[in-house]
C-alpha cells in the first residue's frame, strides 16, 4: 500500500515539477524581453499541463469509481477556495465548501469532493489550452500576460494535485486490504505515457 501511495504520488509530483520549470523559464524569458523563444515553448508547456491534469484526473477516477462500487469512504474535508488564486477554482471551491455543510451524509461529501476537482481540473486544462492557443497567434511581445495567467492556472492545478494526494492517503487509510489490487490495478490502467515519450519534455530523475 505504501509503495503503491508513493509512485502515484510520485507520478503526479514529477509531472508538476517539470511543468513548473518549463513555466518560470518561459517567464523568465519574457522577463528579459525574449518572446519569440517563450513562445516556442508552447508545444512543450500544452504536453505538459495535460499530462498532468490527466494524471491527477485519473486519480480522482480511480478513487471515485472504487469508492462508488465498494463502499470504501474516508473522511475528507471541503477544499478552501482560499487555497486557489484563479476565479474558476475558487468558485468551484467555494461550492463545495458551500455543500459540505448542508450535505450530511459522509458519502455525499466524499464524492462532491471527487466531483468538484475533477471540475476544476477539467477547466484549468482548458483554460490553459486557450491561453496557450492565443500565444502561438498573437504577436509574440503581447504574450507576456498570458504566460502569467498560465503560471497561476498551474498553481491551482497543483492545488489540485495536492489535494487529491490527501484524498488519496485518506482512500489508503480506509481501504481493506482484500481490495488493495484491485484499486491498484485501476491506478495502473490509467497511468499516463512516461514522462521521457512526452515530444520535447526534459528528462526527469528522483533526487529523493
Amino acid at each position: 500500500m505504501d509503495q503503491l501511495f508513493g509512485t502515484t504520488r510520485h507520478e503526479m509530483e514529477s509531472s508538476n515539477f517539470i511543468l513548473s520549470v518549463s513555466l518560470d523559464d518561459a517567464l523568465a524569458l519574457c522577463k528579459r524581453g525574449d518572446y519569440t523563444t517563450a513562445r516556442d515553448r508552447v508545444e512543450i508547456v500544452k504536453g505538459l499541463f495535460d499530462r498532468l491534469a490527466v494524471r491527477v484526473n485519473s486519480v480522482v477516477q480511480a478513487i471515485r469509481d472504487h469508492g462508488f462500487h465498494f463502499g470504501t469512504l474516508p473522511n475528507v474535508t471541503p477544499l478552501s477556495p482560499s487555497n486557489f488564486r484563479g476565479s474558476l477554482a475558487q468558485r468551484i471551491a467555494l461550492k463545495d465548501s458551500l455543500l459540505a455543510r448542508v450535505l450530511f451524509r459522509e458519502r455525499s461529501r466524499f464524492f462532491h469532493k471527487l466531483d468538484a476537482l475533477g471540475d476544476i481540473v477539467d477547466g484549468l486544462q482548458h483554460q490553459a489550452a486557450l491561453i496557450l492557443a492565443e500565444i502561438s497567434a498573437e504577436a509574440p511581445e503581447v504574450s507576456d500576460r498570458d504566460w502569467q495567467e498560465l503560471e497561476v492556472i498551474g498553481y491551482d492545478l497543483n492545488t489540485c494535485m495536492g489535494e487529491t494526494t490527501i484524498v488519496l492517503k485518506s482512500f489508503f487509510c480506509a481501504l481493506p486490504a482484500e481490495e488493495l489490487d484491485l484499486f491498484g490495478s485501476k491506478l495502473g490502467n490509467s497511468t499516463p505515457m512516461p514522462l521521457d515519450a512526452q515530444p520535447g519534455a526534459a528528462s526527469f530523475s528522483d533526487s529523493e
